[in-house]
């Protein structure tokens, strides 16, 4: 029985799908794995031991590399993981070989309001709760490592005030004369919490540490996650992991982890996070789930190895980039495929008719409120004027030299003028478009989706970056302003200014990659600014160092690395059955 998703929450329908689903063994089977290739967690969860599949396959030719973003979103989401979970599902109902690649959810969003990411209505990945609740811990060993970091960095802080250079050197230490008030890293949680975005650290006596200014952030925000999301393999990651810097020392010169004998010890809780993890769809398709999201705030990406293994498991990946095309697609774009090396076929750019209405006038929702009634009501006007913002995520994506298909991710209270008016006026633009009923009807919705993105992959692409890595960061900054966000320029704090010119002046930083940090609900800093802004400057506050990982950082606007709750979170309605231990409630 296929529960109707107008009728039945996400994780009810989860559920009655995990009834049937494969064993690790038949997808294994499918996959055309080796028994030593496939490390279970249980019967429906697996990790894939990446080393031994590239090196047996390596011969393999690739296969066509689709990416799934977005139009700017509303608050709600735009559907983007149930569109890839459609798509695969769609591609399996054509019998083709494909395997997706989607970003592992964080425990923020899960017990607050976006959910956990796993798609909605008959296009999800499952088992629902073992994806939403931790998986097989990699997100755990992520926040172990980095405030494994913290804690040596901050204990070797209260020793070097306790001890002199001569004692610091009967320990077997030099003195790194760390500057309280430049200490880079803070610590990380996997929740959203905003009362530690800003916290005082080491309050009591001597041995209690150093008193000091600190700070919380998201998990997936760490630059351990960001290792993990561009790493090729171990001996890559270990190398990023000895680079991260945590701070200046009182002559501005950077203090890292390997100076602080850490960086080994970082890397052993990451060993097994290497190797990413098998689930499936509801139509039994093979998901290989790797790396975390919030592209507004990370690198937002499902991994690199993620995709190099999907790519020689299957004729198709379809992998997914955080939130719109302005904040993941760049990402994936401009740090994901030249930290890879693949250049993609297709790029998917996900749209819909409640988001179009958004964006050309419609009341903005609000999370954890009644959708306003405008929404359910026809409105070609609101609509077309929408289309502004989603025609130019169109242009970004042509900006890359790939392939747009335009999905419209239809919800049954959309009209058949409205998805007239986003066709005409997308295909006017030179893009492929069509509608997919994914989330109401499972693969049979998404054939139309699924034909377009075999089409389009099937076209020659002139792939190319928007920038050399000889490029000057702020003329970096400057180009995806307002190439890729529409700004007419870029600003800087005094504090931002004064690090760009020491970033420009050091030679091991001209060549890393720029993850920009910016609102995802605005293709501007501002998320109240829908459509597609005019005659704005992109300001920038900071610009962190994220030498590991390989990308500098800058800060637009005043987003924040750690999200904050809203007053009616998800884990309120998260409850579990005490005779069956049975989790409901995860959406």
């Amino acid at each position: 029985m296929v529960l109707d998703p107008t009728k039945h929450a996400d994780w009810e329908i989860a559920e009655e799908a995990e009834s049937r689903m494969k064993t690790v063994y038949e997808l294994g089977e499918k996959l055309g794995l080796n028994k030593e290739e496939l490390l279970p967690h249980g019967h429906y969860v697996a990790k894939l031991d990446y080393r031994a599949i590239l090196n047996r396959l390596k011969d393999r030719p690739d296969g066509k590399y689709v990416d799934v973003t977005a139009i700017t979103p509303t608050p709600l989401g735009e559907g983007k993981s149930t569109c890839a979970m459609g798509l695969v599902q769609g591609l399996g109902r054509r019998n083709k070989s494909v395997v997706g690649a989607i970003r592992q959810p964080s425990g923020g969003p899960t017990m607050n309001i976006k959910g956990s990411a796993a798609g909605g209505g008959l296009a999800q990945c499952i088992p629902l709760t073992p994806f939403s609740l931790g998986l097989t811990g990699d997100i755990n060993a992520i926040m172990n490592a980095h405030n494994l970091a913290m804690v040596a960095l901050t204990s070797r802080m209260q020793h070097e005030c306790n001890y002199t250079d001569e004692q610091l050197g009967k320990r077997g230490l030099r003195r790194l004369d760390i500057h309280p008030k430049k200490v880079e890293m803070g610590w990380v949680m996997d929740y959203c919490a905003q009362s530690l975005r800003n916290i005082t650290i080491g309050q009591g006596g001597p041995m209690d540490g150093m008193t000091m200014q600190s700070k919380f952030a998201i998990a997936v925000s760490s630059e351990v996650m960001a290792i993990l999301s561009v790493a090729r393999d171990l001996k890559d990651m270990r190398e990023r992991m000895g680079r991260i810097v945590v701070g200046y020392d009182r002559q501005d010169r950077p203090v890292t982890t390997e100076d602080l004998d850490v960086a080994g010890a970082m890397t052993a809780w990451m060993v097994e996070a290497l190797n990413p993890n098998l689930l499936q769809t509801i139509e039994g398709q093979p998901v290989v789930v790797h790396a975390g999201p919030f592209a507004n705030i990370a690198i937002g990406q499902s991994s690199v190895i993620a995709d190099r293994v999907a790519l020689k498991l299957a004729d198709y990946n379809v992998t997914e980039s955080g939130f719109g095309a302005d904040i993941g697609f760049e990402k994936f774009w401009n740090l994901k495929c030249r930290f890879s090396g693949l250049k993609p076929n297709c790029a998917v750019v996900v749209a819909t008719i409640r988001a179009l209405k958004c964006h050309g006038g419609a009341p903005i929702p609000v999370p954890g409120k009644p959708m306003p009634a405008e929404y359910g009501k026809e409105n070609v006007g609101w609509v077309e004027q929408g289309c502004v913002n989603l025609l130019h995520h169109i242009e970004t994506v042509k900006k890359a030299g790939i392939n747009p298909v335009v999905c419209i991710n239809a919800f049954y209270t959309d009209t058949d003028n409205e998805i007239k008016a986003v066709r005409r006026l997308c295909e006017a633009a030179g893009a492929r478009v069509a509608l997919s009923k994914h989330w109401q009807y499972g693969g049979d919705g998404a054939l139309e989706f699924a034909d377009a993105v075999v089409d389009a992959c099937e076209e020659p692409n002139d792939f190319k970056f928007l920038y050399d890595l000889e490029t000057p960061l702020s003329k970096r900054i400057e180009l995806i302003a307002t190439e890729v966000y529409g700004a007419d320029g870029v600003s800087y704090t005094p504090e931002a200014q004064v690090k760009l010119k020491r970033m420009e002046a050091d030679p091991d930083l001209k060549e890393m990659g720029t993850c920009m940090v910016k609102t995802h609900l605005s293709l501007s800093h501002d998320p109240t600014k829908k459509g597609a802004p005019k005659g704005w400057t992109l300001p920038i506050r900071d610009i962190l160092t994220y030498k590991g990982a390989g990308f500098v950082v800058p800060v637009a606007g005043a987003i924040s690395l750690m999200p904050g709750t809203a007053s009616d979170p998800a884990y309120r309605r998260i409850d579990v059955d005490v005779e069956t231990g049975r989790v409901k409630g995860v959406f």
